[in-house]
């Protein structure tokens, strides 16, 4: 569950709605300017059990940050929040929008997030919905021209992983870089594209059920009709598991993996199926590549209970990439049954010495 706004510490009883998650069993994090985070909420929020801030920097300009949160102080608040992260060991990323103003920062936004010890670097692309209306997004060309730097930038941050979100044209590009990376829907990773309707919903404030944050496109509200009933027989939610997709995306061999951004046509035209006009590739045709969640897997390699359990709390558009890397690794070595050391193992060499990523 991720709790963001606007913004969520702000309501009185969000401490209350975030205790509630984790009591329920769910892995909970929040996205925030972090202008509210001070020593005390973030023991409060360690306490609890909140895994992580996703916490919003805009430029690495103060000026430029400010003027855009319309805050003045917000950057040296935001700085002030991190460090009270880091002081009372709450695990936090860096949340960085690709605007016009601030899309050449981002080689130097990743360092920063790096020394600055950030679990993960989000780079979000917008779709100028809703109070972003009035902004400018980035032009296709600067879009393709971020999207190829953090494909190529991905294993050079050790301990933190660098990601693009909203933007489903990196899983083209990381394939076309190499058919076997980590980091595409080949090989299982879900993240990093879009999961809008296939792994991912958002609720609004009154309660409105829809696939992405930039379309306000209600599959119904959880006051009348429950999330499960919504979320599983859904036709907008359909719509998007088993796409009928127009123009280019429909002919294109990345359908399965890529897709284009629903979001974009949708506002557009209100037709969320037609083409990303967004997309600067061109179809060549051919077999569609598929996603690793649809092919079968290898199973030669045995886990034990307590390894099986550990791997099923991993939220799940991470399993099937961190299941394949755990058994290559396995495989490679010779090892014939993975256990909790095993995965221990690995994560340390991946992420360093610091507590699990995932709770066990």
């Amino acid at each position: 569950i991720v709790i963001t706004g606007g913004e969520p510490l702000v309501r009185p009883d969000i401490l209350d709605i975030a205790r509630h998650a984790v009591k329920h069993g769910f892995m909970v994090v929040f996205g925030t300017n972090g202008m509210l985070i001070n020593d005390q909420m973030a023991k409060d929020l360690v306490e609890i059990g909140v895994m992580g801030m996703g916490i919003s920097i805009d430029s690495l300009d103060p000026q430029k940050h400010n003027q855009f949160r319309g805050v003045p102080g917000a950057w040296e608040s935001a700085l002030a929040g991190i460090e009270a992260c880091k002081r009372n060991g709450l695990a936090f990323q860096v949340h960085f929008s690709a605007q016009p103003m601030n899309y050449q920062e981002l080689p130097a936004v990743i360092d920063w997030a790096h020394q600055l010890g950030a679990k993960v670097l989000n780079v979000f692309f917008m779709v100028c919905t809703g109070r972003g209306e009035e902004l400018t997004d980035i032009t296709p060309a600067q879009y393709e021209e971020v999207l190829g730097y953090l494909v190529n930038c991905q294993d050079n941050y050790k301990g933190m992983l660098v990601r693009a979100r909203c933007a489903p044209h990196f899983k083209r590009l990381a394939y076309e870089k190499d058919p076997n990376s980590p980091i595409t829907k080949a090989t299982g990773y879900m993240g990093g594209g879009c999961l809008a309707g296939t792994n991912y919903a958002r609720v609004t404030p009154n309660g409105e059920l829809t696939p992405c944050p930039y379309m306000p496109l209600s599959a119904g509200n959880i006051r009348e009709t429950s999330f499960a009933d919504l979320w599983e027989k859904s036709d907008v939610f359909n719509s998007f598991r088993y796409p009928q997709l127009k123009g280019k995306c429909g002919d294109c061999e990345y359908t399965d993996i890529c897709g284009g951004c629903r979001a974009r046509p949708y506002v557009d035209h209100g037709d969320w199926l037609d083409e990303d006009e967004w997309c600067l590739y061109t179809p060549k045709g051919g077999e569609k590549i598929k996603v690793a969640f649809n092919t079968p897997e290898e199973g030669d390699i045995a886990w034990d209970t307590d390894s099986e359990s550990r791997l099923n709390k991993i939220p799940y558009f991470l399993r099937a990439m961190v299941k394949k890397g755990v058994e290559k690794h396995a495989r490679e070595n010779n090892i014939p049954l993975i256990t909790i050391e095993l995965m221990e193992e690995l994560r340390k060499k991946r992420f360093g010495n610091d507590a699990p990523m995932f709770r066990p």
